[in-house]
């Protein structure tokens, strides 16, 4: 059996690089997983790639199987999609998901990785880390029957969240970003669409993840009398401002954090295993395939990297193509 990989890391902040890697025999509840995809995080990993974590985040933001630490070298990452080699006979031959960075192969726990449902393709999975933040946060969110809502952000993660409010019944849903072309993307998704200046108001519940000050700031403008804004942007080690004056207070306003790092008090009864295979469910939806705006093969990491980070290639999720023969 292969016993060798590659695996990409950050050398230092804006440089990246394979390394070559000598794997152990999976042990007795261990499998061994050869990659077929992963995914690239554009908003997060683009943040570590350009050594953005502030100090006092760098245990919070560790990923699950990252070795090394911030700001490099760090091997860091958590959308991969492969198929077992070693391990129980259960699992041999089954394409899972896990939250490992990218590699062409690697040994982790049974429990780390979930199977993917058989009416959900490979490629589509690597999205299923995305789409558990996005379950995350309607959790948080609570939507109900009938909400005027919009999503102010058009990245990876605000179009899982519209994605998934395109499903609830007599919503309005409108995803809110500063870029034209994501109307294009909405219209696959099924949600309406505006540029800020033209989005429409009174909304029961803004979803905001633009990462941008301006976007936090219109999505507290979006509201109607006792609205809430869920946050989902993380900003890193950028300072943020916002106008918390003028009718925010005598409006009664809310502004509520939401992070897929804990499950959401409001269902405590679920695991974090629970939540994901929840996400990979969902991803039976074909529509979400819009989502995955570009490709790359693994060889290519090094030089994609610094292109997904200047926005030299634009993306939402940016998907890592592995030989089959690695």
């Amino acid at each position: 059996m292969n016993r060798s990989a590659r695996a990409f890391w950050l050398r230092s902040p804006g440089h990246g690089e394979l390394r070559d890697v000598t794997l152990p025999a999976p042990g007795e509840d261990e499998v061994m997983v050869r990659s077929l995809w992963s995914g690239v995080s554009r908003g997060t990993e683009t943040l570590v790639f350009r050594g953005g974590v502030p100090v006092s985040q760098h245990a919070a933001m560790r990923a699950p199987f990252q070795e090394g630490d911030f700001p490099g070298p760090v091997k860091y990452g958590y959308l991969n999609v492969g198929v077992v080699e070693e391990g129980p006979d259960a699992l041999i031959g089954r394409t899972v998901f896990c939250l490992y960075p990218h590699q062409t192969r690697y040994v982790v726990p049974v429990n780390a990785v979930t199977p993917v449902p058989d009416n959900v393709p490979a490629e589509r999975a690597v999205l299923a880390g995305t789409v558990e933040t996005a379950v995350n946060a309607l959790w948080d969110a609570a939507p109900l029957v009938g909400d005027r809502i919009a999503v102010v952000g058009g990245g990876m993660v605000g179009c899982s969240v519209a994605a998934l409010l395109a499903r609830f019944p007599g919503v309005r849903v409108q995803l809110v970003d500063a870029d034209p072309a994501r109307a294009e993307v909405a219209e696959a998704l099924g949600v309406g669409f505006a540029t800020p200046e033209r989005a429409l108001g009174e909304c029961d519940l803004v979803v905001h993840a633009s990462a941008t000050e301006q976007g936090l700031a219109r999505s507290l403008e979006l509201l109607t009398a006792e609205g809430t804004v869920v946050e989902l942007s993380w900003y890193g080690d950028r300072k943020v401002t916002l106008p918390l004056g003028e009718a925010f207070h005598s409006r009664r306003l809310v502004i509520r954090s939401s992070q897929v790092g804990t499950v959401s008090p409001a269902r405590s009864n679920r695991t974090y295993a629970d939540r994901l295979a929840l996400a990979l469910d969902l991803l039976a939806d074909p529509a979400l395939d819009a989502l995955v705006t570009g490709e790359s093969a693994f060889e290519d990491l090094p030089e994609v990297m610094p292109k997904l980070a200047s926005g030299e290639i634009p993306a939402l999720c940016h998907r890592i193509r592995y030989d089959k023969s690695a």
